[in-house]
């Protein structure tokens, strides 16, 4: 009988159909469907669209609910609609319920709250909010929820607070929800929900308690009076709803997975967590059933799960006890063991916070977070070993580098990179014993040693460099790693920089340690190990310099050997890398022609300084992290950083260099060595190159300079560079003529008039005949008057002079800084350039703060070297940049009253 019926009903409304224009929604679902192009598809809904606007033109009610369907489908495919934004409110202002569900459903479709119209719909939106039928109330809370805007919110919110007394439990819900938009859009307005949302939380139904407690959470983000309120009147409520849902009988219309509400146990916590964050008062009332939370609900179901750990985020979020946070710990212990990676993941995150709060109770957990390092999962092995990073400390820090070293040699390839950097930064940072230290490095060199950077290697060698007792030591172990790992690229340097300062060691078993096994090696067998790197490296051309250097050396400490070290660096004479060919050209002239003095050429490096490497890497560390600042920090040796990083200039660089017609501008300033360069920073000791202006820096890595400790090489009519704290900048010659970089300098040259010389007019050899005996002349300082070198409303720079009389053509100046305003100077820098024939080094500053009223002042140093002394004066132009009261200012000007004769 029933399919009688509703043949008979279908057959009528195809009938009915059949007299109106246009396709019913369904046949134009299907039409659409069907196209197999766009372009076919298109034809459909500009067809449908014209059918519409006819329908519109003639004004036809009887279609307009479904024409407004097929436009609301239209809408959703991306196509326009707005010539039917009035049909909407047509529909809404409609007496029938279909009507006005279609047209509320087009109104929240179709239209935003930036719509001009839709201010035309207010009153509509009023009336039905006044309306018997609950369900058309419903249709319009739910579109003022959705698109009200803050007029719409002011118009309506009294018809919205009265509703929120109603008897009607959707009606409530509803309500609710449609008071967080109003309070959104008017957070003026949250004082008048605020003790509705409390009353609320009495009710029984869920729908209703979830809603007010979304509402009390907007309320407590809008106002701080409402969060104070709801935190006089609302922790109570929180209480009984969740002793009530966590101790409910079962409840088929609440229940997920054996757990009551869970979305209502989630809202609560949550809501809790924001009143009870800084107030101790409503922290301790919640301690009790955040605690019977915690412990009852069941972990072997997600839902269990998301309670368990929203319970965790409250309770690390609130004045909670110590024994209610080791509890919520212990939680995130339990997740560690679970095998759902989002839950494991979760837990890593939450312990990363929680190490903050409570180190010792995520401790207990360490053997678990160290098994998710060696995880499957990269995210999870990611996040472990930045938690297992945070854990290390002084009393854990050798188990826990011996696990990860121990995995070091298993890890994934791709994992290895951040595995090594953590473990490199944990030895380095906590090591307290060196012979701990250098057993650990040696590990992970061997291990994982193309994946060690450049500036841990050269942190490593300092440590050596200074550990004069355990150099013997550390040079048969590299050896001996070497041997077995010889294909890792940090390694090798390290070995080989080792081998060649520290190879007599090597051969003769110095400085044994207790229980060290000794090695049997030949001076044969310890050149071999650096030919055979040589070889293998070749393509590296940082390696392949170390290694001729090594060579070098070893020709001195082992004269058996001499000879075959020099076939092996004569080999490179050829070389397709220019570097490597220059290297082995002069290195064989040293050994040729120079075998006098070769052996206190070729001594052991000097002791590197540690506190001003400490002081260097941290200087570049900032230097990565802000390219225009330089943070003030401290050593752990007690030694500040400069100042000495200048910001970008504001204006051209062309007017700072602008001194004289004939000296042409630099284009760039000189950049600050990175530890990246690995060689310059082992064989520099020390110092810091700098590039000129569109030229590398050969002149940086001539290994000669160095090793000879001389300086800068000989500066020739080049380009001007601008200097910076702590950097020397050094002109190259153009183009001249070729040399003899080691002849005819007689034995009786002092060292301190090589590093004067100005120009090369000739071919000549800097080593011709230096003997063995070459003395280094002592440095006497002469005065000269101080001079104001720049003065304005703001600030006073004064310079005092000292000469060299060693060296005419060198001056020391020290820069006095005064600041003349009643405000003190933050992050101030000061720069400075010279022409073309004059070198300049700047030294880091004392600070970077310049105090007021001149109660204090910052002091620096520069080091300027005249090559056309006696012909053309001083001149400098220098540039200040600095922070008052927050607004940065440049000052620049040009000094030329320096006293005559410099």
């Amino acid at each position: 009988m029933d399919t009688v019926e509703k043949i008979v009903e279908d057959f009528a409304s195809d009938i009915a159909m059949s007299s109106f224009s246009g396709t019913r929604l369904r046949d134009m679902i299907r039409a659409i469907r069907a196209c197999k192009t766009a372009a076919e598809e298109r034809a459909v809904v500009r067809r449908e669209c014209a059918a519409i606007r006819t329908s519109i033109s003639e004004n036809e009610p009887h279609l307009r609910h479904r024409n407004m369907a097929k436009l609301m489908f239209i809408h959703m495919l991306g196509y326009p609609t707005h010539f039917a934004q009035m049909e909407c409110l047509k529909l809404i202002a409609a007496a029938g319920f279909p009507e006005k569900r279609v047209g509320y459903l087009g109104l929240m479709l179709l239209l935003d709250e930036r719509q001009e119209v839709l201010m035309l719909v207010t009153n509509s939106l009023k009336q039905d909010l006044n309306h018997p039928n609950q369900f058309i109330v419903g249709l319009a809370l739910c579109a003022l929820g959705n698109i009200c805007s803050a007029e719409m919110a002011r118009d309506l919110s009294p018809e919205v607070e009265r509703l929120m007394r109603s008897r009607e439990v959707n009606t409530k819900k509803k309500t609710a929800l449609c008071s967080i938009r109003i309070v959104r859009k008017v957070p003026d307005l949250a004082e008048n929900f605020m003790a509705l949302a409390a009353s609320l939380l009495k009710e029984k139904h869920h729908g209703v308690l979830i809603s007010a407690i979304q509402l009390c959470t907007e309320l407590c983000k809008a106002s701080k009076d409402a969060l104070e309120y709801l935190r006089k009147n609302c922790i109570e409520g929180l209480v009984r709803i969740l002793r009530d849902v966590s101790n409910s009988s079962y409840a088929p219309e609440y229940d997920v997975s054996g757990i009551a509400d869970p979305f209502l146990h989630i809202r609560a916590l949550k809501l809790m967590r924001i009143l009870g964050q800084g107030d101790a008062d409503c922290s301790e009332y919640m301690n009790d059933i955040l605690a019977q939370v915690a412990t009852k609900t069941e972990s072997n179901k997600n839902a269990g799960n998301a309670i368990l750990y929203e319970c965790v985020q409250t309770i690390m979020g609130i004045e909670a006890t110590s024994g209610l946070r080791v509890l919520a710990i212990n939680i995130l212990g339990r997740f560690l063991s679970n095998r759902d990676n989002n839950i494991r993941y979760v837990a890593l995150n939450m312990l990363m916070r929680a190490i903050t709060v409570d180190a010792l109770a995520v401790q207990r957990h360490r053997t678990t977070i160290l098994e998710c390092v060696k995880d499957a999962d990269a995210s999870i092995r990611k996040r472990a070993l930045e938690l297992v990073f945070l854990l290390v400390n002084d009393t854990n820090v050798k188990p826990l580098s011996k696990e990860l070293i121990d995995y070091l040699n298993i890890a994934d390839p791709d994992f290895k990179g951040d595995l090594t950097a953590k473990i490199c930064s944990i030895v380095e940072k906590f090591s307290q014993d060196k012979l701990w230290y250098l057993d650990q490095m040696f590990k992970v060199l061997s291990l994982a040693g193309s994946h060690v950077k450049d500036d841990v290697c050269h942190a490593l060698i300092v440590v050596l460099s200074n550990a004069s007792e355990l150099q013997g030591y550390s040079v048969r172990s590299l050896y001996k790693a070497l041997q077995a790992y010889g294909k890792q690229g940090s390694l090798v340097r390290v070995a080989v920089w080792c081998i060649g300062e520290y190879g007599e060691m090597l051969v003769n078993n110095v400085g044994m340690l207790d229980g060290e096994e000794p090695v049997t090696a030949t001076e044969s067998d310890a050149v071999d190990a650096v030919e055979v790197a040589l070889n293998r490296h070749s393509a590296d051309v940082t390696t392949g310099a170390m290694c001729l250097v090594a060579l070098l050396k070893l020709s001195s400490r082992f004269p058996s050997a001499s000879e075959r070290v020099r076939q092996i660096v004569g080999r490179n004479k050829e070389n397709v890398v220019l570097e490597l060919q220059q290297r082995s050209i002069e290195f064989s002239s040293i050994m040729q022609k120079h075998q006098s003095i070769r052996s206190s050429l070729l001594e052991r490096m000097p002791v590197l300084d540690e506190a001003s490497y400490l002081v260097k890497r941290a200087t570049a560390t900032q230097a990565t992290i802000s390219a225009d600042k330089l943070a003030l920090a401290v050593t752990p040796g007690g030694l500040k950083l400069s100042n000495g990083v200048a910001k970008p200039p504001s204006a051209p660089l062309v007017d700072l260099l602008d001194l004289s017609s004939d000296d042409a501008p630099a284009s760039t300033i000189a950049s600050t060595t990175t530890p990246n360069d690995f060689l310059q920073d082992l064989l520099g000791i020390g110092g810091v190159s700098s590039s000129t202006a569109g030229v590398p820096s050969t002149a940086s890595t001539d290994i000669l300079m160095d090793l000879l400790s001389i300086g800068s090489s000989p500066s020739q009519n080049g380009t001007p560079v601008v200097g910076h704290p702590g950097q020397e900048s050094k002109p190259i010659p153009a183009a001249p003529e070729a040399i003899d970089l080691l002849g005819s300098l007689s034995s009786s040259t002092p060292v301190s008039e090589i590093k004067a010389t100005s120009a090369l007019p000739q071919a000549m050899d800097l080593l011709d005949g230096l003997s063995s005996s070459t003395s280094v002349s002592g440095l006497e300082k002469t005065a000269h008057p101080s001079i104001t070198a720049f003065q304005s409303p703001t600030l006073k720079i004064t310079f005092d002079f000292k000469r060299q009389p060693g060296n005419p053509r060198e001056t020391t100046i020290h820069a006095t800084f005064t600041n003349l305003t009643s405000s003190t100077f933050t992050d101030f820098i000061f720069q400075a350039a010279v022409p073309k024939f004059i070198q300049l080094r700047l030294d880091p500053a004392s600070g970077n703060t310049v105090p007021a009223n001149g109660n204090g002042s910052v002091t620096q140093g520069l080091n300027v070297t005249n090559n056309q002394q006696g012909q053309k004066p001083l001149a400098m132009r220098i540039r200040m940049s600095y922070k008052a009261n927050g607004e940065e200012r440049l000052e620049q000007g040009q000094v030329s009253n320096f006293p005559s004769g410099l």
